[in-house]
């Protein structure tokens, strides 16, 4: 996990995390991630470069510059969308395996945006709002041949299967006349 910061310069005194030293003095310290540095102890763990009052990365407890993190191979590859093939220079949304951009991550039939919607995923790994899963993956009713699907309101669909027929449950009936 990695994450841009900023280092906050404050007038407290305690422990420098890094050279477990005392720190006191105005101007003398800062705190990031929660914790302590004197200012000349916070820098980059591969230039040494201070990074007090800029932006910094922190990767497996390594702090980076921006400069270091960006261009050194420090940080990990980056996601390529699944939907659009770009790369995710932002946040990543991850479904099935896949990543995506947030306005990537769409259904493919109504186009409808899914971040933080109800989904599912299709077995040929294609993303789909739940109502238009439901009308392309239902089952056809043996009897009217329309999709059974759920009811209003309802996110399952009921339905009788009979000898490898599925059926709307109104539909289904005894073919059989008696006379």
């Amino acid at each position: 996990m990695y994450s841009a910061l900023k280092c906050v310069c404050v007038l407290l005194a305690g422990q420098c995390v890094k050279c477990n030293k005392e720190v006191h003095g105005a101007g003398k310290a800062c705190q990031a991630m929660g914790q302590l540095f004197h200012d000349s102890c916070f820098t980059c763990s591969l230039c040494s470069k201070r990074l007090q009052g800029k932006p910094f990365y922190t990767m497996a407890g390594s702090i980076y510059c921006e400069e270091d993190f960006l261009h050194s191979g420090v940080h990990p590859p980056p996601e390529v969308c699944n939907s659009c093939g770009h790369l995710i220079m932002d946040m990543v949304l991850q479904a099935h395996g896949k990543s995506y951009h947030s306005a990537c991550f769409r259904c493919v039939v109504c186009r409808q945006n899914l971040e933080d919607q109800p989904f599912t995923v299709s077995a040929d790994d294609k993303v789909y709002c739940v109502m238009d899963y439901h009308k392309a993956q239902a089952p056809c009713c043996a009897s009217c041949n329309k999709p059974i699907l759920p009811t209003e309101g309802c996110t399952e669909s009921i339905r009788v299967v009979s000898f490898n027929n599925y059926y709307h449950v109104d539909c289904y009936g005894c073919d059989v006349d008696f006379v």
